[in-house]
This record gives structure tokens, sequence and C-alpha cells, in this order.
């Protein structure tokens, strides 16, 4: 059994919803991983919680996410720094673990690796995002193979050392998310609101349906959200706010389909398997990681980015769809225990690469 120390992501604490999917993936991988037996603990900004696990807070400022950023903006990092501060405590303790596994997505922690004695595994959340980052990233997997995870090969392919990486995918707690074959009139949207995540593709859908939008979700950009509401201003959209898992999955499984509208290259999704346990399908971009999770036809649909007429057309045929292969896609592909199973694998090859 490995004693593993984790970092997390420095944009916001664990459970305010700042971190978007990486806050879930990371509470799960923590939780799995513990069941097995493995020694824990969470390293994250003041104020983060998980559920059953131990949780150092860090002091200090959160980081700007990245992909509020343009591609050639320079290495910066806020005074006092809540990942430097991370960091630094992790360089500390490193002799009390057998490996790191880094969570946050910053130019940081690939610059340390080599001033650390224990392994890092990193794990990466996003596609390629800036140019300074993927070099950094570059030097660092050419001196330590094996290291990087990442959730799909589309994610993967963003980077110059893709073919390096290990695939990973994700995974909920499958027992959390309740199955509904009774759904009501309305749609989801779920995610951070932010630019990238183009709310306003799938408000203007709603709006040509005229089928009731609910979104879920962390208000990240509050400019953003009042230009759509002043754009559309007739449209049927309800904000719910930002829920805990008990009841989104309960007022997530009550709508006919999730819209997934990524402006930029999603990496994951985890949106889209937690719609899918509740039996919900996924009408998506084919952007990502979404094209590497919904069964075109089968479990939702893929139309081509960008085209509200076709999120449209998705929408009219949503109902060929059985929500019960939805649940049988997320049990039989997304379970826990198979991600425990990637992440050991993965872990025991960081340890070996390191001697």
């Amino acid at each position: 059994m490995l004693k593993i120390l984790i970092l997390s992501t420095s944009v916001g604490a664990l459970g305010s919803g700042q971190g978007g999917g990486i806050e879930l993936t990371i509470q799960n991988v923590a939780r799995e991983l513990q069941s097995r037996g493995h020694q824990l603990q969470i390293v994250a900004p003041v104020g983060s919680t998980v559920a059953y696990l131990a949780v150092i807070e860090i002091a200090g400022n959160l980081h700007i996410p990245v992909q509020t950023q343009s591609r050639d903006v320079p290495v910066d990092l806020p005074d006092n720094s809540v990942l430097a501060n991370m960091c630094a405590y992790a360089n500390r303790v490193q002799k009390d673990w057998d490996i790191i596994i880094n969570f946050a997505f910053d130019w940081l922690p690939f610059y340390l690796t080599p001033f650390f004695q224990r392994p890092i595994a990193h794990f990466i959340s996003m596609g390629s995002m800036t140019v300074a980052t993927d070099r950094i990233m570059s030097e660092t997997i050419k001196q330590y193979p094996h290291t990087f995870g990442v959730y799909t090969k589309s994610q993967a392919a963003s980077f110059p050392f893709g073919d390096d990486c290990e695939i990973l995918g994700s995974a909920i707690d499958l027992s959390l998310y309740q199955f509904n074959n009774s759904p009501q009139r309305s749609l989801a949207w779920l995610g951070r609101i932010a630019p990238e995540k183009a709310l306003e593709d799938a408000v203007a859908a709603a709006n040509i349906t005229k089928l009731p939008l609910k979104i879920f979700g962390k208000m990240q950009d509050t400019d953003y959200w009042q230009q759509i509401c002043r754009d559309f201003p007739n449209a049927p959209l309800e904000y719910v706010g930002f829920l805990g898992t008990e009841d989104l999955q309960r007022e997530l499984g009550k709508c006919r389909a999730l819209l997934m509208t990524p402006r930029w290259l999603e990496a994951f999704g985890n949106v889209a398997i937690e719609a899918l346990a509740c039996g919900v399908p996924v009408i998506a971009y084919a952007r990502g990681g979404p094209t590497e999770i919904i069964r075109d036809g089968e479990t939702g649909f893929l139309v081509e980015p960008d085209r509200i007429e076709e999120l449209v057309a998705a929408i009219d045929k949503i109902d060929s769809i059985d929500r019960r292969q939805c649940r049988l896609q997320a049990e039989t592909e997304y379970s826990l225990s198979a991600l425990g199973d990637r992440f050991e694998a993965w872990l025991d090859k960081v340890m070996k690469s390191r001697g």
C-alpha cells in the first residue's frame, strides 16, 4: 500500500465549484484509493472540504484560471501564492509519503519536479493552454517519463508529448446517482458559467425549441451571465445554482437531455457521466472529451461544434434514446472501481520509473 500526498487545484477551494470538474475527480480518486487501503492526505486551499478524507488547508492567494488567459501569457504568480505555499508544504513533508499526485494545472509544479526527492505523478486536467506551460511540461516528461496522466486521447493529442501520456478517464460514485426514466419537458446545462463553456448556444437552442433550460453550476463570470440574459430576454431559462451531488442528481434526472456546448477543447466532461448515471442522454458538440464518452445515437448525440441548428435537430429526436442505455454505459465504463484500477497501475509505473 502507498502513502499518497495529493496537491489540489490552486484556483479555488475544494467544494467551491471554482475548479470545475477537477474537483470531482480529486474527490473520487482520493476516496477510491483510500478504500483500497492506501494512506492519503489532500493539500488544498483554505476552505476546502472533502467528506471522509483529511485535508491540510493552506493559506494564500488563489491563481487565475488558465483558460481565461491567452496562450502567450508570461509565467506569473500572485503575491503569497497558495500554490507556492502548497508546494512548499509538500516539499517539507515529502519524506512522510511515497508519492505525490499533483492535480494543479499550473507551470509551477512542473518546474519544481526535479527539486523533489519523492516521485510526482502529474494529472493534467485540461488540454494545451499556454506556450510556457507546454514547454515546461515537455521538459518534465522527457526527464521523468510515464509521470503524466490525462483524461482522454483527444486531450492528450493537444500536447506535443501526447503519445507519452497515460489515458486514465474519469468516474463517479454511481451509488449517489439515481436513475430516472420519467423526465419532464426541461433540458439541462451543467458547468461553470464562463465564456469558454458557451452557455449562450444552449440558451439559443432552448429559445428556438421553447423547452425550459435548467442551468446548474458555479456562477464564475457574472458579466457574461448578464450579457446572456440581455441577449435572450424571453428565453425559457432558469438558473438553479451550484448544487451538491444529492440535489444535483435529483434535479438533473428530471431533464430530457443535457446540453454540452464547449467553445474550447473539453478534456473530459464529468458532467456527461453524471447525466448518463441519471439516465439523461447527452447532446454535445463533437469537440474533445465528449467524443470519447457519448455513443452517438445510443446514449446521446454528437453534433458539429458551434452549430445551434444541429443542437435543435438533436433535441427534436432525443426521445429516440433509451435512457436505460445511458445508465448502463455509466455503470459499465465509469465506475470508481475501474478508475481505481487505472490509477493504481499508473502510480505503480511512476514509482518504478523513478527507481
